[in-house]
């Protein structure tokens, strides 16, 4: 449709209005924005044919999330909704994203980061004379904040603590996220082909590493602390850059999180604490999203508090509520620089002489000083990729490995975790908790026995015999029944925890603490001391 002469005369009025209005500047008088009195910054209706299932905010007042159901396609869908901005509002926020960069680089003024970006925006606008309400200042600066300081498009992905991890697969191609209540499921969230690759380099700067088309693929930690998978243009990725983000808790799970998600058994998480305790080695196993890190983390809350420990990762998710502790995390070559790798810093970590060593993962050479600290007298916990106890025996006495057999007996207990579907929804569980028995004499090959096994049909745990308890009860100079009563103590303080829902790292990692200093105190203080079991129950194999 062609416009008349009068449109033209109307927009070029239009336009020198504005220009008017920028010349002579405003003065804007914007109060705290208020839901009540300003109105909301978002709405949503969902579409006839989809049925709402869920809404809960990511970022009040700015974004929330509505989960969708469609019927007809038997499929669930995830839309992130956020301020809807007019024409005029869309222009003005491309001006704005040039001309609020540099002076946020490089203004020195006191204040929050959200109080200088106020401050900026603020500015801009009466330079320009744009007279706006409340609500409308705030649509601007959320998505310049979303911009400068948050993670664009992904931001509200990131806020929802819902989700595990996020996948982008490719140009113009729906975000995929796992979420904890509707597993995998689409997005509403995609980008173009220029938008992608920016932003996938733009996430490699912020975290200081370097992505381009001669090194298509990096693997970092996000300024949250996520670990992000890195994918440049179409070298490596036909269907353009692509890109996953597991999340990072900021509160990461302890043991009673384990206990309510069904992970352990109180039984199970008894007997590790004495296997941390008494200096066991110990390695858990799974395949992916098995839970096996988290699981690692959360029982080291159990070291004792005056203990040294290291922990060595690729890229940073351990997070413990210890004094004595030493975090170290690998490094790419940077210019000339060499890399640190995992095997520098393990054998960097023996010089430090600590008593407990947590590495990420074994998968290398790192292996072989791992199993060498081990035979040395210091407590290893580590993870490994595998989805059975053979499995683990076989990737470590086989390429590229090859940890000897009879190092590969320092190792005490294993832990196969997996992600396994049960009534109907996907659960993470301990498949099994081994023991390490050493090398039969007659066949040559490695023994072990299962302390524990998870059983599928009714989602219970099997208790097995459990040699390792014994051989604390010996150094430890315990009767069977002293065995037994510490056992139930623990158990009995665990499910007090569990009961008043002591879930929060910092205040779990005191209480353990507190039962390390006086168990017979704590017993009593939570009014649980455990008495003495009968000996006709003192049995156990």
């Amino acid at each position: 449709m062609v416009g008349t002469a009068d449109d033209d005369a109307g927009t070029l009025i239009d336009q020198l209005k504005r220009t008017l209005e920028m010349l002579k500047g405003s003065s804007l008088s914007l109060d705290a924005y208020a839901p009540g009195e300003h109105g909301p910054l978002v709405s949503f209706d969902p579409p006839s044919n989809l049925e709402e299932l869920d809404r809960y905010w990511v970022n009040a007042p700015f974004s929330f999330v509505s989960i969708l159901y469609d019927e007809a396609e038997n499929s669930y869908q995830y839309r992130v909704i956020e301020p809807t901005l007019d024409a005029a509002e869309a222009e003005l926020l491309e001006t704005l994203f040039d001309d609020v960069r540099n002076p946020l680089l490089y203004r020195e003024t006191e204040g929050t980061p959200e109080e200088i970006l106020r401050d900026e925006l603020r500015d801009r606008l009466e330079d320009y004379g744009i007279d706006t309400d409340t609500a409308g200042f705030y649509r601007l600066f959320y998505y310049l904040w979303r911009r400068f300081r948050g993670f664009g498009k992904v931001d509200p992905l990131l806020h929802d603590p819902k989700i595990e991890d996020i996948s982008c697969d490719g140009y113009e191609l729906p975000l995929y996220v796992y979420h904890e209540d509707y597993q995998d499921i689409e997005t509403n969230i995609s980008f173009g082909e220029e938008e992608l690759d920016s932003f996938v380099i733009r996430m490699a700067q912020q975290a200081g590493r370097h992505i381009s088309v001669g090194n298509p693929v990096v693997e970092t930690t996000l300024e949250d602390g996520s670990r992000a998978e890195l994918a440049l243009g179409e070298e490596v990725t036909p269907r353009g850059s692509a890109f996953t983000i597991r999340k990072y808790s900021d509160e990461p799970f302890t043991p009673i999180d384990l206990l309510e998600f069904g992970t352990f058994s109180l039984d199970q998480m008894a007997y590790l604490w004495l296997a941390i305790e008494n200096n066991r080695n110990i390695i858990f196993a799974g395949g992916t999203a098995s839970g096996k890190t988290t699981s690692m983390n959360a029982i080291s809350m159990f070291i004792p508090p005056r203990s040294k420990l290291i922990t060595i990762e690729d890229t940073r998710e351990l997070a413990l509520y210890h004094d004595n502790w030493l975090s170290s995390v690998t490094r790419e070559r940077l210019d000339e620089a060499a890399n640190v790798t995992m095997y520098d810093l393990l054998r960097s970590a023996l010089r430090h002489r600590p008593e407990y060593i947590l590495v990420g993962e074994v998968r290398g050479e790192e292996a072989i000083t791992l199993f060498q600290a081990m035979n040395t007298g210091h407590t290893t916990l580590s993870t490994m990729h595998a989805d059975s106890v053979q499995t683990v025996i076989n990737r470590l006495e086989n390429e590229p490995i090859n940890v000897p057999r009879p190092m590969v007996q320092s190792l005490d207990v294993l832990c196969v975790q997996v992600l396994a579907r049960f009534g109907g929804e996907r659960v993470r569980r301990a498949q099994t908790l081994a023991e390490i028995e050493g090398i039969d004499q007659r066949t040559g090959e490695l023994d072990y026995s299962n302390a524990f096994e998870w059983r599928a049909t009714d989602d219970t745990f099997r208790e097995g015999n459990r040699h390792l308890l014994n051989e604390i009860r010996e150094e430890r100079g315990w009767s069977q029944s002293e065995l037994l009563r510490e056992l139930q103590r623990r158990r009995k303080f665990l499910k007090h925890l569990w009961e008043e829902d002591v879930s929060q790292y910092q205040q779990f990692t005191a209480m353990v603490n507190r039962y390390y200093a006086d168990p017979h105190r704590m017993m009593e203080y939570i009014g649980e001391e455990a008495q003495a079991p009968a000996e006709a129950e003192a049995t156990d194999d």
